[in-house]
């Protein structure tokens, strides 16, 4: 479904609410890496071209109480400013529409731009309370929502606001979200290739359970795979298994069969005795683990088939990495796969989370078509999901 962009409407002397997605890392009060305060850039640079009025909003981490100082989003007002060249007004009101935040936006000349404090700072954020949402309203003539990593939940900023302003549209963000992964799912080129991986078999199921409607390959790996070798009656020693999931997994092997879909899962492991970078480690059959060594990633032989499925795909959508890749001795599965992605010449997608912090980590990410943006939402996404945030804004 088609949603209007900040390419369909007019903003020239209007008042934007724009919901980003400034949930940064920090240390000591310090940005440790600002990459989506970057991807932020394009649709708020685009609003002040267009002459609007730029409020942006956004959360930061779980305060759990209310107010938290080192939840502040004064950091993030300070490096945007340093980014768009021209001051960034800092709200700062722990009720985020309070005073400072009234008086700024009455100030506010065209282009401007004024970022509101920590929404979660109001406990209503997450309940979706109206009244918290009449009050985000309040300040603004239109909303843009670019924070596709929040779009899965529905909150005041996210879903409730847009009930109280009128468009409602996505920015650059969102729409390059839905665009390619939209297709992916919907009109892939072929072969179209997913990749899961992740420990929780649980996390993925209704993924698999989507994906095998659409996919020609799905290749299993990571903490997941152990659960399908124990479905098909092998040894895994003491890998991580989900016991109550295995009826489901077998079926799952049933439908890909009747589907005509290739399940693909390792055919080696390297294992270890303890779950640590330095533990002994042997590599094995999948369905050969002895007892005393649990799987800590693909094995050689692993790597090279699916590899080939990956590099000759079509398209290609991987959620999960293959292994514990943050030990460097069990990260080379996970990075084959990221290296066949680089290498693949057709549609590269890395759902958000773990894989596009390993893609990232390895080097990879410039070499694929898209990293998403939201780890839960791009998991919701390819489960055929309806996201609140998205449902919310204006249709083409």
């Amino acid at each position: 479904m088609a949603k209007m962009t900040v390419d369909d409407i007019k903003v020239s002397g209007k008042k934007v609410l724009v919901r980003c997605d400034f949930n940064v890392p920090m240390k000591d009060g310090k940005i440790t890496n600002d990459k989506r305060i970057v991807a932020a850039l394009p649709t708020i640079k685009k609003l002040i071209a267009d002459g609007g009025r730029v409020i942006l909003c956004s959360h930061l981490g779980k305060p759990k109480n209310g107010p938290e100082a080192k939840f502040s989003l004064a950091p993030v007002a300070a490096r945007l400013s340093e980014y768009l060249g021209k001051p960034v007004v800092f709200a700062d009101d722990d009720t985020v529409v309070g005073e400072n935040a009234k008086a700024a936006v009455a100030a506010m000349k065209d282009g401007d731009v004024v970022l509101l404090q920590n929404t979660r700072f109001r406990k209503e954020e997450t309940k979706n309370i109206e009244d918290f949402s009449k009050e985000l309203a309040s300040l603004a003539d239109c909303y843009v929502d670019d924070a596709f990593g929040s779009c899965h939940r529905a909150h005041c900023s996210t879903e409730g606001v847009t009930k109280f302003l009128s468009p409602c549209v996505a920015g650059y963000l969102i729409g390059k979200e839905l665009d390619i992964m939209g297709k992916a799912l919907e009109n892939p080129d072929r072969p179209f290739v997913a990749v899961l991986g992740g420990a929780k078999v649980a996390d993925k199921l209704n993924v698999i359970e989507n994906l095998l409607e659409k996919v020609d390959t799905l290749i299993i790996g990571g903490g997941m795979s152990y659960t399908f070798q124990k479905a098909l009656g092998g040894r895994i020693g003491n890998s991580i298994l989900a016991e109550d999931k295995i009826d489901l997994v077998k079926g799952m092997m049933e439908k890909a069969k009747e589907k005509g879909v290739k399940l693909m899962l390792p055919v080696d492991n390297l294992a270890a005795d303890s779950f640590s970078n330095d533990a002994m480690c042997i590599t094995v059959h999948s369905k050969e683990i002895p007892d005393g060594f649990e799987g800590m990633d693909i094995g050689p032989d692993t790597r090279v088939l699916f590899s080939y499925e990956v590099e000759n795909a079509g398209t290609v959508v991987w959620n999960g990495p293959m292994g514990v890749f943050e030990f460097e001795n069990f990260a080379e599965g996970t990075r084959c796969i990221a290296k066949a992605m680089s290498e693949c010449k057709g549609v590269t997608i890395v759902g958000g989370g773990d894989s596009a912090a390993a893609v990232e980590q390895m080097g990879f990410a410039d070499k694929v078509t898209h990293v998403s943006t939201g780890g839960g939402a791009s998991l919701e996404f390819l489960e055929g999901k309806t996201l609140p945030g998205v449902a919310a804004l204006d249709d083409k």
